[in-house]
């Protein structure tokens, strides 16, 4: 079939959707089947997306993720600007996105970066797994859709060096992304494209470990969102509509693509920035196996990530001058801070065998797939379902520990899972970061991954926070709600008792949270790359919006940060 066959057959299919002659399962199931060439602009259905003959666009966004698809969207508002997204990955077609549960069958395939870490000085030498989305939605196509923004003393902190940074200025943002099903209130928005639900089954393995976590003596928490008393524990809201996901290429992307000023190219990978005099003019990119060039008569603005805006800029001579030398590339800006102040949350699992058939293992059994049509069932589930947080450091600002909980195994990213039983996994979690790693490139070829260092527990202080984690994770796991479900413990394991132990244990089994942030970070400071506008010092007709600009990370999962900050930005930029 050829692409001018396939886009008619896609703007059909979308057709019967949006006119409510076709059932979501059945569009996914249609719309799968129906590929879009690599070199041609996406026509994602009725939503098409016209790309200009003369490739000028007014504004161009390099990264249809999280805070990209809410950027593009919110710029396509302004129905005289003309707005080009450039996407790395495919639309969003796999169904393996769409369905909640389903997720961890993404990683390590054509729409995951697969990034891994180099190995880790102060952990044993671990290289840790770094999933990135490499497709429509980026992270918020492949995440767990925990809606947890982190907690206001954050934003505050950003606001200190960045006016119109505190959580007083960016709450608004929020709630006007947000569609939350519990109704609006003052830290909550309802009407925005964003929908935030509560699980609509949640396992009873996950009510059983919040029930637990009382019996231990914690608070319970039912809103994580709502002011700065986040401790105790609770199921999560996520990013989910009628059981399915709710990516920001559904919410946002897929109906901005209705408006006529708004193109995406999708299979396009960005090489590098073009700049003439000290200003951004457009963007060199590849499509197959054809180089392209598009230009912007008013901003390009990187959203592609934590990991790929720092490699894009020092790829284009923005950067370390001392690195971009070693790698041969010409300098245009000596900017230090590119690449630096890398943050990352860290976990690891305390996890037990499950004495009853009831967890997540029995997901792809025949009548889950009907649950699912009804928005019901275990394929609804987003495996890390409930959690809790807690304060650690007296010093602490805010929790720093949080805790995630899976009604199945969860081990090595997935990849470690027992397969002779069934389990569930409570997964204590750094998210008071205190070490800081760096992003650097292997080469200057596009092509080659960069070199990414977290710089694990570097800090002392990191990973006595998880020791402590594993002492409360274990007295949570050992409360009577649980006892109908809990078998032999499998991880840490029974000959892992001291701290000591606990300590060697964490070193060679933690993983990250996939929350990598900072590496184009917003200030004024010698090592700030953006400032508060998220202008791009020293360069004019460029901006950076997506995690890489947070000075500090959210003591939370950041996709509803990222989200937010695509919101900001376009209000910078239409300002």
């Amino acid at each position: 079939m050829n692409t001018r066959n396939k886009t008619a057959e896609q703007a059909a299919v979308a057709r019967e959707f949006d006119a409510g002659r076709l059932s979501r399962r059945d569009f996914m199931r249609k719309s799968a089947a129906l590929g879009v060439t690599a070199a041609a602009p996406l026509a994602f259905g009725a939503r098409h997306a016209k790309a200009q003959a003369a490739d000028r666009y007014d504004y161009i966004v390099i990264g249809a993720g999280s805070a990209g698809c809410a950027l593009a969207a919110r710029l396509s508002e302004d129905a005289d600007k003309n707005v080009l997204v450039l996407e790395a990955g495919p639309a969003d077609e796999n169904q393996y996105i769409h369905i909640p549960a389903a997720f961890p069958n993404l990683f390590q395939t054509p729409l995951d970066w697969a990034y891994t870490s180099t190995p880790q000085e102060h952990s044993d030498g671990l290289q840790l797994y770094m999933p990135r989305g490499k497709v429509f939605g980026g992270c918020s196509s492949i995440n767990a859709m925990i809606y947890k923004r982190g907690n206001p003393v954050c934003y505050d902190a950003w606001g200190a060096d960045n006016p119109g940074w505190s959580h007083a200025d960016v709450l608004p943002l929020f709630k006007r992304s947000e569609n939350n099903e519990r109704g609006a209130d003052d830290s909550h928005g309802v009407g925005g494209p964003l929908n935030v639900a509560d699980l609509r089954d949640p396992n009873p393995v996950s009510l059983a470990m919040v029930e637990a976590a009382v019996e231990a003596g914690y608070p319970t928490q039912s809103d994580f969102n709502a002011g700065t008393d986040q401790e105790g524990f609770g199921l999560y809201q996520v990013t989910q509509k009628d059981g399915m996901r709710n990516s920001t290429a559904v919410a946002f992307l897929h109906p901005a693509l209705e408006r006529d000023n708004l193109a995406i190219q999708a299979e396009a990978h960005a090489q590098n920035l073009i700049i003439e005099d000290g200003r951004c003019t457009g963007v060199r990119f590849k499509a197959g196996e054809e180089m392209h060039e598009v230009f912007a008569d008013a901003e390009v603005i990187l959203s592609a990530g934590s990991i790929g805006s720092p490699q894009i800029l020092m790829l284009s001579g923005i950067g370390p001058r001392a690195h971009l030398e070693e790698m041969g590339i010409s300098v245009l800006h000596d900017l230090p801070g590119v690449g630096q102040n890398l943050q990352e949350h860290l976990m690891a699992p305390v996890a037990h065998v499950c004495t009853q058939p009831v967890t997540l293992a029995h997901a792809l059994e025949p009548e889950q797939a009907e649950l699912l049509g009804q928005g019901m069932g275990l394929l609804t589930s987003n495996i890390g379902e409930g959690g809790g947080y807690l304060t650690v450091m007296e010093d602490a600002p805010a929790p720093d520990l949080q805790f995630h909980f899976a009604p199945t195994w969860f081990i090595s990213d997935g990849a470690g899972n027992p397969t002779d039983s069934e389990g569930f996994t409570i997964l204590p979690s750094l998210v008071g970061t205190k070490s800081v790693g760096e992003i650097t490139l292997a080469s200057a070829n596009p092509d080659d991954a960069p070199l990414i260092n977290p710089n694990a527990f570097a800090e002392p202080q990191d990973l006595e926070i998880l020791v402590e984690g594993v002492k409360i994770a274990r007295k949570i796991m050992a409360s009577p709600a649980l006892d109908d479900f809990r078998g032999e413990e499998r991880f840490p394991g029974p000959a892992v008792q001291t701290d000591e132990e606990i300590r060697n244990y964490l070193r060679g089994n933690s993983q990250t949270i996939y929350h990598p942030v900072g590496t184009c970070k917003m200030g004024s400071g010698d090592m700030a790359v953006v400032g508060a506008d998220l202008k791009v010092h020293g360069i004019e007709g460029l901006r950076v919006a997506d995690a890489s600009i947070m000075p500090t990370i959210v003591n939370g999962n950041t996709n509803a940060a990222a989200i937010m900050i695509g919101e900001k930005c376009s209000d910078l930029i239409r300002a």
